[in-house]
């Protein structure tokens, strides 16, 4: 059998994007093999996690029974199969193994596998995975060595996988953090059109009316000025970076109840996963609650009442005791006697130690 017919290896390159994963690769490897059933079962390194994929017809309800619960999904010696070498049914079953017996006649005779090829191979962090063609008379020796010839590019579509799924569980718990801190960022073209985006940008997009995706998927300020300032600012990136020029990063306050900032940055690194050119990145932070929910956030945390709590955060967003009275309407005495008050029920010592314990309070997450 020559490896290369029928797109074999093309199917077994794009299979990791499938869902399910490598439908396409098992089912071309069974109609090449004529199996009745072809396997690719994956073992993590902990073991934890266990991925089993086939391809051909459903076994009977009973016989999956008898396969879960009897014999614990298969009881041969796949473990101690030497990495890379095809294995066939005879060197998998013991004779003298009384379930290796009985699976054997109850569980492959019934089906007409009679025969059988399979092969270990290792992922070089120590992910293993099981390809085996399962079937009557045809599954031989020409079915070993495609197997044989096809390790190789198993090895490499594996270590592919597990690279690919190692780099998307760091996304996710990136994504997860940047999402707790109410920060994301998105990529634009010379256009100011989005081209890439962190998933909580659209939840900022949703949480306020200062910044939206317009029209084109155009980033769009709901300020006139400050549209034509970005546009200004993104279009003189896209000129520098074409003479090779150092640019300034620029930082924007677009709204301050609830407070929200962005931070526009030239790119200088390219890349190859997306159809325009990226030339600017967008840093946006920002609170998902007005100074009124904070308020009431802090009456419950600490006890405060609602004039204390008005102060505790005007000084938590960097206002002196001075600032904050004349912010609230208030005598800088009167704030001084609340800013005792709130001092005593937060346990804080001073006007930074109070800071520090509102930002660092579950209110930082909320």
């Amino acid at each position: 059998m020559r490896l290369d017919d029928g797109g074999l290896l093309a199917a077994l390159h794009e299979g990791m994007f499938e869902q399910p994963l490598w439908t396409g690769f098992l089912e071309k490897l069974r109609a090449r093999t004529g199996a009745i059933y072809v396997t690719l079962i994956f073992r993590t390194i902990d073991e934890d996690t266990v991925i089993e994929l086939f391809a051909g017809a459903t076994p009977p309800a009973d016989i999956r029974t008898l396969f879960v619960e009897k014999y614990a999904r298969d009881p041969l010696a796949y473990r101690h199969m030497r990495e890379g070498r095809v294995y066939s049914l005879e060197e998998l079953i013991d004779p003298k193994n009384p379930v290796h017996r009985s699976f054997h006649e109850e569980l492959m005779l019934p089906q007409g596998m009679t025969n059988m090829r399979s092969v270990r191979v290792t992922e070089p962090s120590g992910v293993d995975a099981w390809l085996g063609c399962v079937g009557g008379r045809e599954i031989g020796t020409a079915v070993g060595s495609l197997l044989t010839a096809l390790v190789p590019h198993l090895r490499i579509a594996l270590r592919s996988f597990v690279a690919f799924e190692r780099e998307r569980f760091r996304s996710s718990v990136t994504s997860e953090a940047f999402g707790r801190l109410n920060f994301g960022w998105l990529t634009l073209d010379a256009r100011c059109r989005i081209i890439d985006m962190t998933p909580h940008v659209d939840q900022l997009f949703q949480r306020t009316t200062v910044l939206r995706r317009g029209r084109y998927d155009r980033l769009t300020p709901a300020s006139p000025a400050l549209d034509r300032e970005l546009t200004a600012l993104v279009k003189r990136y896209a000129e520098d970076g074409a003479k090779d020029v150092e640019t300034r990063p620029k930082a924007f306050n677009l709204s301050r109840d609830p407070w929200m900032d962005m931070l526009i940055a030239p790119i200088h690194s390219q890349s190859v996963s997306s159809s325009s050119k990226p030339v600017a990145i967008a840093y946006l932070s920002g609170d998902r609650w007005s100074q009124a929910d904070r308020c009431e956030q802090l009456t419950d945390l600490f006890g405060l009442l609602p004039s204390e709590a008005r102060l505790a955060w005007a000084i938590a967003g960097g206002l002196s005791i001075q600032e904050a009275a004349r912010e609230l309407g208030i005598t800088v005495e009167t704030a001084r006697n609340y800013s005792k008050k709130v001092y005593s029920k937060t346990g804080s010592r001073g006007q930074a130690e109070l800071v520090r314990n509102i930002l660092t309070s579950v209110l930082a997450i909320a």
